[in-house]
C-alpha cells in the first residue's frame, strides 16, 4: 500500500474542511465533445505525470514508492492516453520506465523480483500489451510484443497442477505471504493477457492456454459460470473449495476483457459471448449502485466507507478502460457500457477539483473533492476520461495482420527459471512476518498522514 485508507472522524472533518476550502468549479466537461474529452484527460494525465518522479536525479524509471506493480497500471494509462489524444509530452518518461524495469525481457527485474507476485509481474505484461496493439513508438532493447510474451512464458512456467489441478499462486516465492493463494487477479490477468496475445498473433497456443486457465477458473469457486460471481481467491490447504468472495471491480474487469478479445479470436462462439454478456451483466449491477445514479463507477467495498487503500484507488479505472475496449470488440454491448463510462467521466469530472489545481479524488459520485489526493487517484481520472475517447472513437486493438508491427518473440523469457516449485512451504513464521511488516507500513503512513494534515 502507499497510504492508508482508514479515516477516523476528526479527518473526515479536516477532510470536509478542506472540500469547502477548494469549492472550485469541476473540469468543464462536455461528454459530447471529443476535444472536452481531452482536455479532461490531459489536466488528469498532467496530474499523474507531475506526481510520478521516476525521471528525476536519483530517482529509479518506473519504480513508484512503496510500490512495484502500479507503474505498470501508470503506464498503461499513459500509452492509451497518447493515443487517443496524440499528446507526446509524457511519451520519454513512459519509455524509459518501461524498459528499465524490463529485466532480462519478461519483467522479473533483479532489483524487485525477490519479492514480486504473478499479478504484480502481470500488469506489466498488459501494458506492454496494450503498447503493441496501440502502435506505441518502439524504443529501447525490447520490443514491446516480445515483453508482454516474455510475461506470459514466466507464468505459465509457473502453472501448478500440484495442488488444486491447475492455477497460478498468488505468489511466486514460498516465503511470501500469500503463496498458499490462488487468486483472482493472477489467473484472471495471465488469461486475459493469453487471449490478448492470441488475438494479436493468431497463434492458437496462447489461445489454447486462455482457455485452459478459464476453465480452471471455472473448476474452482473463483468463477462461476451460472451466476457469474468473482471471487477473489481460494486457498491451496482446503483444494481451493472456499472462496474468500471479496467483490473488487478489477476482478470481474479482466475476465471481461479477455473473454471479449477470446470472442473476436473465435469469430464470435457462444462460450465467449456468453461469458462477456454474463460477467457484464454483474459488474454493471454491482460497480455502478442504483443509489448514486446506476451511471457512476464505484469500488463498492472500500469507497462508501473511505478506507480504500492505494491499490484499491486504481481497480475502476482499470475497469474503466477494459469496458471501454470491450465495447468495441463486441459492439452489441456498446449500448450497455457508454452510459457508464459518460456518467462515470461527468461525475469524475465534477469531483476533480482539489487542491485548487482540479487534483481528483476518490468517489466520483459525491460529484466534489472528497479530499484525497495522490498519484492513483489521477491514473483513475484520466482512466476514465480516456475509456471515453476509446469507446467514441471505436478503438480497436490492431493484430499483426492489421497493422500491428512489434517484433515477436515466441521465447522471451524462457531461460527465466523462476517458478514457485522449487521452495519449501510457506511456515507460519514467513506469515506472522509478513503481517508485522504490513502492521508497521500502515503505523508509518498513518503517523506521515497526521504530520501531513497537524503540521500543514
Amino acid at each position: 500500500m502507499a497510504r492508508p485508507g482508514v479515516w477516523h472522524g476528526w479527518k473526515k472533518l479536516v477532510a470536509a474542511l478542506l472540500v469547502v476550502a477548494n469549492a472550485v468549479h469541476g473540469l468543464e466537461l462536455d461528454i459530447s465533445s471529443t476535444d472536452s474529452l481531452k482536455n479532461a484527460a490531459s489536466t488528469a494525465a498532467y496530474g499523474t505525470m507531475h506526481m510520478y518522479g521516476g525521471n528525476a536525479t536519483g530517482a529509479i524509471p518506473g519504480k513508484l514508492p512503496g510500490t512495484w506493480w502500479e507503474g505498470g497500471a501508470l503506464f498503461m494509462a499513459m500509452i492509451e492516453y497518447w493515443h487517443e489524444t496524440g499528446d507526446t509530452t509524457y511519451n520519454n518518461e513512459v519509455s524509459v520506465g518501461m524498459q528499465w524495469q524490463a529485466g532480462a525481457g519478461d519483467y522479473m527485474p533483479s532489483n524487485w523480483s525477490s519479492y514480486l507476485g504473478n499479478d504484480d509481474q502481470m500488469f506489466w505484461g498488459l501494458a506492454a500489451m496494450t503498447a503493441a496493439e496501440l502502435e506505441y513508438p518502439a524504443y529501447g532493447k525490447y520490443s514491446w510484443l516480445s515483453l508482454a510474451q516474455g510475461v506470459f512464458n514466466t507464468q505459465v512456467a509457473r502453472w501448478d497442477p500440484s495442488t488444486c489441478g491447475g492455477g497460478l499462486r498468488w505468489q511466486i516465492w514460498a516465503y511470501e505471504a500469500g503463496y498458499d493463494l490462488k487468486n483472482t487477479i493472477s489467473n484472471g490477468g495471465l488469461f486475459q493477457l493469453a487471449a490478448r496475445l492470441a488475438y494479436y498473433t493468431n497463434n492458437a497456443t496462447y489461445a489454447d492456454w486462455a482457455e485452459k486457465i478459464f476453465d480452471w477458473c471455472a473448476s474452482t469457486p473463483l468463477l462461476n459460470t451460472e451466476t457469474w460471481n468473482v471471487a477473489d481467491s481460494v486457498g491451496v490447504e482446503d483444494n481451493c473449495t472456499t472462496q474468500g468472495n471479496n467483490q473488487w471491480s478489477y476482478n470481474y474487469g479482466t475476465f471481461i476483457s479477455g473473454a471479449a478479445y477470446m470472442y473476436n479470436y473465435t469469430n464470435g462462439t457462444t462460450k465467449w459471448e456468453k461469458a462477456v454478456n454474463g460477467l457484464l451483466g454483474v459488474t454493471l449491477n454491482t460497480f455502478f449502485p442504483a443509489k448514486y445514479g446506476g451511471n457512476i463507477m464505484s469500488e463498492i467495498l472500500c469507497e462508501p466507507t473511505e478506507i480504500c487503500n492505494a491499490n484499491e484507488i486504481l481497480f475502476k479505472g482499470l475497469t474503466a478502460a477494459w469496458l471501454a475496449f470491450t465495447s468495441v470488440l463486441v459492439p452489441s454491448t456498446y449500448s450497455q457500457i457508454i452510459p457508464k463510462l459518460q456518467g462515470s467521466a461527468e461525475a469524475a469530472a465534477q469531483s476533480c477539483t482539489g487542491n485548487n489545481n482540479n487534483s481528483c479524488g476518490v468517489r466520483w459520485y459525491t460529484k466534489a473533492w472528497d479530499g484525497w489526493t495522490g498519484l492513483e487517484e489521477e491514473v483513475s481520472g484520466t482512466n476514465i476520461f480516456v475509456a471515453n475517447l476509446i469507446a467514441n472513437n471505436r478503438t480497436r486493438p490492431v493484430t499483426s495482420t492489421t497493422g500491428g508491427n512489434s517484433t515477436s518473440d515466441p521465447t522471451a523469457g524462457q531461460d527465466d527459471h523462476s517458478t514457485s516449485t522449487k521452495l519449501s512451504p510457506i511456515t507460519t513464521g514467513d506469515k506472522v512476518g509478513a503481517g508485522f511488516l504490513t502492521a508497521g507500513f500502515i503505523t508509518f503512513w498513518m503517523g506521515l498522514v497526521v504530520w501531513m494534515v497537524i503540521g500543514h
